[in-house]
């Protein structure tokens, strides 16, 4: 790109119910294509510099293994008002919910998206898997909640046995913008708590890495949306006053976990959720994470896909606070370079 990496790089960082979301908004990189689906193959391809300084941003010691953030770029076309290339310490990500959120509320706490004090503002957001939209909620003002509208979503496949470390399981997939597998964790003798980090991390990497290539984790309808993004390992804790309430943790990526109960993860429970009578419609699902944030999640019904199964879109409600502003640089002479990870 015309300003490489060691140039100033100027980013807003936000969090999402815990998970961090790094926004570059001045002078991202602008790898080609017509719409956002397009330049994120060309990003992945280091196009305009863009993989260069994904690394350089997510990287130890200006990120870490877990860091998350975005670039923006034009929209598709009018009908929105952003574009974001999502991406992570492995790359570039076809949906995230937690950053839609992030983002809706960045274009409404900085006007980029002129705000009703007292109301909901809608910011109409083009990702790689389609157009989704934060709806920003608030009074007097002050945020109340943003809630991230996603694709219509889908049961892909139940009960896909998989064999792991702790033995046989069995996976469901679906899709929410990217494609998940969701694994009770008792079923490998485990609970979604931050003493089993260690093994959960470790089981789902084994659950995607078994199911990324086989037939379920390929997109019908286009290619660039296939492959097992994360593994949804999950607790049931019962009913609540308005609907299921769930604990889940999502490894994604290589190993990667997300802090929130993650955005287009909690896409995918709907999806699974509301097919099997458990989410009805009206009702609300209580989505807590590993470090106890909470999403909260219902859908509305969406046309059946060509082939006849469901579908739905998930609405997931949360909210994200700004943490800070980054002037990033790197110095010519810092034999670190670009950086490292460690896990």
């Amino acid at each position: 790109m015309a300003d490489s990496p060691t140039h100033p790089i100027t980013a807003t960082d936000y969090h999402t119910a815990g998970e961090p979301f790094r926004i570059v908004h001045e002078r991202p990189p602008l790898p080609t294509g017509l719409t956002v689906a397009e330049r994120r193959l060309s990003a992945i391809a280091d196009g305009d510099g863009a993989d260069a300084l994904r690394r350089l941003l997510c990287q130890e010691p200006r990120g870490h293994a877990d860091m998350y953030g975005g670039f923006l770029v034009p929209p598709d076309d009018d009908g929105a008002h952003l574009g974001v290339l999502f991406w992570h310490k492995d790359g570039f990500s076809t949906a995230c919910g937690h950053g839609t959120i992030a983002l809706g509320v960045w274009a409404t706490d900085t006007g980029v998206v002129e705000s009703d004090p007292d109301g909901v503002t809608e910011v109409r957001i083009d990702v790689p898997s389609g157009r989704v939209s934060a709806l920003v909620e608030r009074r007097g003002g002050e945020l109340v909640q943003a809630t991230f509208r996603n694709v219509a979503s889908h049961v892909i496949a139940r009960g896909i046995p998989v064999e792991t470390g702790r033995g046989r399981v069995l996976a469901d997939l679906s899709f929410s913008g990217a494609i998940y597998a969701s694994v009770r964790a008792s079923d490998l003798g485990l609970s979604v708590s931050p003493e089993h980090y260690p093994e959960l991390i470790a089981l789902g990497r084994e659950v995607k890495r078994a199911l990324d290539d086989s037939p379920g984790a390929r997109h019908a309808d286009d290619p660039r949306l296939s492959g097992v993004y994360g593994t949804i390992l999950w607790d049931d804790l019962g009913r609540g006053a308005t609907g299921p309430v769930q604990r889940n943790v999502v490894v994604f990526a290589d190993g990667e976990v997300d802090r929130s109960p993650c955005g287009s993860g909690t896409g995918a429970r709907v999806a699974l959720l509301a097919d099997d009578g458990t989410l009805r419609a009206g009702e609300s699902l209580e989505h807590r994470s590993i470090v106890d944030t909470v999403f909260r999640a219902g859908w509305e019904p969406a046309p059946p896909r060509d082939n006849g199964v469901p579908a739905v879109i998930p609405c997931v409600s949360g909210t994200a606070f700004r943490t800070g502003e980054h002037c990033f640089v790197l110095d010519p002479r810092d034999p670190l370079g670009d950086g490292f990870v460690l896990r």
